[in-house]
């Protein structure tokens, strides 16, 4: 590797810059980067490689500059694989790019760098499109390719990031996350040998063709893991965690080439998502983003992705001011809004401390009776076999226009909100608004071409739903006149955006990017807007959704004492200043019930809910309490980083835990569950305070002793189910 050397936000090229038309390069080396992150390339002629991915301080590691792969993989109809197996990485055109030019660039914080590459044999031209944040060890990556051949070509992968010089599978362990509805979250290990192993390639010369695979289906990107993943070093506590941005579907691998590791990172392929792009001469695709990050252990590299996650988001005064959402839903109306069951619970909303007030589904039935406030849902307004939470409303929504029958007399659904602007809160309003019931107006109004379709013209319908298409006007211009109608005209200020049915049918992938699109539009529309992303709870928790919605909710999950190991492990997905946890205390809790559901919402998002209008003052002054600490501590929020002093949270655990960590502050919070049995008595390691005096201040909950004995805050909570939120400071 010839030398380089660090100079005004970049590297000094090493090598030679590009090739001057077709001219095939000599072989040279190119360093890009900063002063957190380091990428090496190799840049010949033969097949450019990206050798290897560091942060400062790394050792050189040994043979790196054989275990790479190409810098992209891309399959084509009729052009095969180049690899006898079922996965998308040495792919045939990926051996055949060859470099043209790359341009690195620096500005608005960012570094980037684009490689062109060139089809020896083909018409098609690669852009592998690199960027990092500034001293954030996190590398984002995405690859357009453009036709400028005489003939159509058509796509069925394309590897938005690929790296082939991570360390032996021998040493490597792999991490993924479980995400089910009601159960999101659910991250487990296991060594990558168990997945990968080793058929002797000495003897054979041959690579094995086992590995780990990952893919997301659907419209419903997070339904059953995140998409996300990680790597970890188990000899020096390394660690490559990534994500893949992107609201249709996703696939990564993990798999063994030439003694080292390989990670792939893409959206929708033709063999696992029947995705296919027929790219006419001229035409552009662009794959989705995905993004890696590295650090030393898990918190470590999430660290780091969390800090790239604020940068990409859309900017709003919403991830600072952090306001309770009191929400009607869950545990609570469950649907069934009328004007005589919301006043008292507005009136105790505003008493409790809330700021927003938002009412769920149900506020557009103008069908049915009432329906049980204790039912069974299956979702925010979603009972999973087609029904609804209080009227006949499932299969007729789309029109969104408010209920006469249940917002009865002057004013209607509209005095209602005005109640609650009078009580100091800002109303909101649910909203599924990419569906279409089949029994709506709107489902003739609309022309079949603003539906998703199956292949045969057929419309996608699931649970009595149509699938709006975002790529076609008529169905933009339908939710522009609605959200501006509820927003614009009524004064709505916050929006619950749910999902609850999931279709794979072709568009998908266009379909996602306009609704992401089209959002984007809204809030340049009304700034001050705030909008939940929700899909079942956590079955739309990706990365690019989070870069456009202010808040994600992390479940539907209506049990407090399953409740905690989703709060704690939501800030892997999400940053806390956007992810929203419910606390529902009811009237027949107990004190340390309460405080039990109260307390683990209080690191991330509050959202209230509850039947407050029935408690008695105690009851509520204990809600009060709560959000008053909730109030002093969110401010911190926003800048902090999570840490979990027990581990990730394992979904029966008897104790869990989830730190935040404010970076140049002394500052550090720790709030801990103990839900049942296990012995009374607990250490939390905190790494980043060890050999420090440090100060502990009860915020929530009671304990029995608390001492900090220089390297851990050991705490004892006598009772079970018990909640416990501290907070540290030197």
């Amino acid at each position: 590797m010839s030398p380089c050397q660090y100079r005004a936000g970049a590297w000094d090229r090493c090598g030679i810059d590009s090739a001057a038309g077709d001219r095939v390069t000599q072989e040279f080396s190119y360093r890009w980067g900063h002063s957190a992150l380091t990428a090496d390339f190799d840049l010949d002629g033969r097949t450019p490689r990206l050798v290897r991915l560091t942060v400062p301080g790394e050792p050189e590691p040994k043979n790196a500059a054989g275990a790479a792969l190409p810098l992209v993989d891309v399959t084509l109809l009729g052009q095969g694989t180049g690899w006898s197996g079922p996965r998308f990485t040495g792919t045939a055109l990926g051996q055949r790019l060859t470099h043209r030019a790359h341009h690195a660039a620096y500005g608005d914080g960012w570094h980037h760098l684009t490689v062109q590459l060139r089809d020896r044999r083909g018409g098609l031209t690669v852009f592998v499109e690199y960027s990092s944040p500034d001293a954030v060890p996190v590398l984002r990556a995405r690859v357009r390719i453009r036709n400028d051949g005489d003939t159509p070509v058509t796509l069925r992968s394309v590897s938005s990031l690929l790296l082939g010089a991570l360390p032996s599978p021998d040493v490597l362990d792999v991490h993924r996350a479980r995400n089910d509805w009601l159960a999101e979250c659910r991250w487990y290990t296991e060594e990558l040998r168990e997945s990968v192993p080793d058929v002797g390639r000495a003897f054979h010369g041959h690579d094995g063709r086992a590995g780990v695979r990952l893919a997301g289906r659907g419209s419903w990107p997070t339904d059953g893991h995140l998409a996300m993943g990680a790597l970890t070093d188990r000899t020096d506590g390394r660690c490559w965690l990534w994500q893949i941005e992107s609201a249709a579907s996703w696939l990564w691998e993990a798999g063994e080439a030439d003694h080292h590791t390989y990670l792939s990172l893409s959206g929708p392929t033709a063999d696992d998502h029947q995705w296919r792009q027929v790219l006419s001469p001229g035409g552009e695709f662009v794959s989705e983003y995905a993004a890696l990050a590295l650090g030393d252990g898990f918190d470590g590299a999430l660290t780091a992705l969390t800090d790239y996650r604020r940068r990409i988001r859309r900017p709003h005064p919403d991830h600072d001011r952090l306001p309770v959402v009191f929400n009607d839903y869950m545990n609570t109306l469950m649907g069934d809004p009328t004007t005589e069951k919301l006043l008292p619970l507005i009136d105790a909303a505003a008493e409790a401390g809330a700021e927003y007030f938002c009412v769920d589904a149900g506020w557009y039935d103008d069908e049915g009776g009432d329906g049980d406030a204790d039912g069974d849902t299956g979702g925010d307004g979603d009972t999973g076999g087609g029904g609804d939470g209080g009227g006949g409303w499932w299969d007729s929504v789309g029109a969104w226009l408010p209920s006469a029958r249940r917002f009865p007399g002057p004013g209607g659904l509209h005095a209602v909100l005005g109640r609650i602007r009078e009580r100091g809160m800002v109303p909101g309003l649910w909203l599924e608004p990419e569906v279409v019931g089949v029994r709506s107006p709107l489902a003739t109004e609309l022309p079949d071409e603003a539906f998703l379709r199956h292949e045969g013209g057929v419309r996608v319908t699931e649970q009595g739903r149509h699938q709006l298409d975002l790529t076609h006007p008529a169905a933009r211009a339908h939710l522009d006149r609605t959200v501006d109608r509820l927003v614009g005209e009524w004064g709505v200020g916050y929006l619950k955006l749910d999902y609850n049915i999931t279709t794979s049918a072709p568009g998908l992938l266009d379909h996602t990017r306009a609704w992401l699109s089209w959002l984007s539009a809204v809030l340049d529309r009304h700034p001050g807007l705030v909008v939940e992303n929700c899909g079942s709870g956590g079955l739309r928790m990706d990365g690019a959704s989070l870069a456009v919605a202010q808040l994600q909710s992390t479940s539907d999950q209506q049990d407090p004492l399953r409740y905690p190991p989703i709060a704690a492990a939501a800030p892997t997905a999400v940053p806390p200043e956007q992810g929203a946890v419910w606390a529902y205390p009811q009237p027949g809790f107990t004190d340390e019930e309460i405080a039990f559901t109260l307390g683990s919402a209080l690191l991330g998002r509050v959202h209230l809910s509850g039947h407050l209008d029935r408690m008695t003052p105690h009851q509520l002054g204990l809600v009060q309490e709560a959000l008053v600490t909730y109030k002093t501590v969110r401010g911190d929020l926003g800048r902090s980083v999570p840490f979990w002093p027990l581990g990730l949270p394992g979904w029966r655990d008897a104790w869990v835990a989830l730190g935040m960590r404010v970076p140049f502050l002394d500052t550090t919070y720790v709030l801990v569950w103990r839900r049942a049995g296990g012995d009374p008595e607990v250490a939390l390691p905190v790494p980043h305070l060890a050999g420090r005096e440090v100060r502990v201040d009860v915020l929530h909950g009671s304990a029995g002793p608390l001492v900090w004995d220089g390297s851990a805050l050991r705490v004892t909570l006598p009772e079970a189910p018990s909640v416990l939120l501290t907070r540290l400071t030197v």
